[in-house]
């Protein structure tokens, strides 16, 4: 009687916690780490294409992160470069061979087609392909499968998805080339910002994040929106981000990455978006070393801490976590991020959004009683 009386108790107890919790969804803040799903879920199908945007909601990502670049005509559309033959059909489309050219973007020259080139209609004609088919030739055999879709198009998506996933799901978006952009009368910082505006994302609780690898467009985005913005900072230390260089300061990602540096950034920014390295760098042989103080520092100054890019592949894996010597087969990711959630981060940018889900003990999705 007495083993019967508390099980009956413990189903009351669940079924109340569940009837509580499902008044209210699930925000993409309330987990931790924060699933950031890179591109989608592109370790499993082509990045930015619907397909990966979808599955990486499924696998559990609170945010979906589209790269935004723009077309001829003042579109956004979701591409990791401006450049298309690496991640559209582009290249094997007679109707657009005329459009290869050669131009300097960030100060290296680039050839091939541009996204500033085509209008929406016919960036709308091209099939998505693999981008490093080498490393996935599983995803290559979906090359063609899907198109390139619009920012506006992923924010429908998302929105969809939030009704069967019963939760609030985030928008990660990158501003690619910004200077570039800007110089040729393309400018996205006031469109992307319209365009999330007039779809309800308002204010700091809005599940946006906007970054960029610049700087100066983020200081003018604060001035002009409160959605929370990200400061990216580049591999190399001693880089600097393209507008300050174009600018001709001296302000490199190492300087920025310092306490001064930080504090600085948490004028405009709500997160900081670092290469893995300047969280826990690698030793001589490749292997993790110690963590730095990055991430203290920065939660000092009141910034969270999300890295790029975690993924399951040999080549992109610490050496005491690739699984052989052959690039593309998987290795173990999970333990290259418990190092780093040890280490104190916030959210990860991640290829696998599946795999650091599966970490979050902490993470229960309710679903309400019928």
């Amino acid at each position: 009687m007495a083993k019967r009386t508390g099980l009956t108790l413990l189903c009351v107890a669940l079924f109340l916690v569940a009837a509580h919790c499902s008044e209210r969804r699930r925000g993409p803040d309330d987990c931790k780490p924060v699933v950031v799903a890179h591109r989608g879920a592109s370790g499993y199908v082509p990045e930015h294409t619907t397909g990966a945007y979808a599955l990486a909601v499924t696998m559990g990502a609170d945010y979906v992160e589209p790269d935004a670049v723009m077309t001829k005509d003042g579109h956004i559309i979701a591409r990791h470069e401006n450049e298309l033959s690496l991640s559209t059909d582009v290249a094997e489309r007679e109707e657009f061979a005329n459009r290869y050219r050669t131009q300097n973007i960030n100060g290296v020259p680039t050839s091939g087609w541009f996204s500033e080139d085509f209008t929406l209609a016919e960036i709308k004609t091209l099939r998505s392909i693999e981008r490093i088919p080498n490393i996935r030739p599983g995803n290559a055999r979906m090359d063609g499968a899907y198109d390139v879709p619009t920012l506006q198009e992923i924010i429908d998506l998302v929105r969809g998805l939030e009704i069967s996933e019963n939760r609030t799901i985030g928008i990660y978006p990158e501003i690619k080339h910004s200077t570039h952009f800007q110089r040729i009368g393309l400018g996205m910082e006031q469109p992307l910002v319209d365009i999330f505006h007039n779809n309800g994302y308002i204010g700091p609780d809005a599940p946006v994040y906007i970054q960029s690898m610049e700087v100066n467009n983020l200081k003018e985005l604060k001035k002009i929106t409160n959605l929370r913005l990200v400061q990216l900072f580049g591999a190399n230390r001693n880089s600097l981000p393209f507008d300050q260089a174009e600018l001709g300061t001296d302000l490199t990602y190492g300087k920025m990455a310092t306490p001064e540096g930080l504090a600085e950034i948490a004028t405009y920014a709500s997160a900081v978006g670092p290469d893995k390295g300047y969280i826990i760098p690698r030793d001589e042989n490749d292997n993790l070393a110690s963590a730095t103080s990055f991430v203290a520092d920065a939660h000092r100054v009141g910034l969270q801490v999300h890295p790029y890019t975690f993924r399951s592949e040999n080549t992109y894996l610490p050496r005491e976590f690739r699984s052989s010597d052959a690039d593309h087969e998987i290795g173990d990711m999970q333990s290259e991020l418990r190092a780093f959630i040890e280490a104190g981060i916030d959210g990860a940018f991640v290829d696998q959004p599946d795999l650091l889900n599966r970490l979050r003990n902490n993470c229960w999705i309710i679903i309400p009683p019928v």
